[in-house]
């Protein structure tokens, strides 16, 4: 029976770990994003970063990046940007790579 145990408990060790690692993949991922965003408002330095900082907030009303999506909406619209959609989930899925090989090379 302690097989058992022993495997059930580095399942839920792997799973917490897993969890762990996409948390912080989905920030930094978030944090690039955001960053990318200020810059595109015209934004630098602390406010830059102040940005990119809500940007990471917003991610953790639910899960994906809708949230995110709902977050920068109106900013590019009310600074009358050209960014659709459809760029925003092209630069969050490049940022996510990139964020996937940092959080890796962290490790």
């Amino acid at each position: 029976m302690s097989d058992l145990d022993e495997r059930k408990s580095a399942y839920e060790s792997k799973f917490a770990h897993d969890q762990e690692k996409m948390f912080k993949i989905e920030a930094r991922c978030c944090k690039l994003f955001g960053l990318w965003m200020a810059e595109k408002l015209g934004l630098s330095g602390d406010d830059a970063n102040a940005y990119a900082a809500g940007v990471v907030a917003a991610n953790l009303e639910e899960p994906g990046f809708d949230d995110v999506k709902r977050h920068v909406m109106p900013d590019v619209t009310s600074k009358g940007l050209d960014i659709s959609e459809h760029m925003i989930d092209t630069q969050l899925q490049t940022f996510f790579a990139e964020a996937e090989k940092q959080i890796a090379n962290d490790s």
